[in-house]
């Protein structure tokens, strides 16, 4: 899922005079890679953690019914932002796909050009 970081290792610069050390633009591929994976991953962790909560405030609630609407709410909002979430990524793939340009999913491409 995550690209290894030992790659960005190969696109830092090291000036022959000085020795300093600076990452290039060859380093954001893997850098926006990890970003969007650690951010889906943090998406799903979120809803899951909500569809839990609402399950507990569910079978905690008694039958109240404004108790039962309120974790039903919960679920329902944190299923739309996690549908969401997984649309914009669809989204995303069918436009590629339909432009014929896969420079668009893929980070190295679009930093080194379609």
């Amino acid at each position: 899922m995550f690209q290894d970081w030992t790659s960005i290792l190969n696109c830092i610069y090291t000036d022959p005079k000085t020795g300093n050390q600076a990452p290039t633009l060859q380093c954001l591929p893997v850098v926006f890679h990890n970003a969007v994976n650690g951010g889906l991953l943090f998406a799903g962790a979120v809803a899951l953690f909500l569809i839990i909560w609402g399950g507990i405030r569910f079978i905690t609630s008694g039958g109240d019914p404004k108790q039962v609407a309120g974790a039903q709410k919960i679920i329902t909002y944190a299923l739309i932002g996690l549908i969401v979430v997984l649309l914009s990524f669809a989204i995303v793939l069918f436009i590629s796909y339909l432009t014929q340009t896969p420079c668009i999913t893929d980070p190295a491409k679009f930093v080194t050009g379609c």
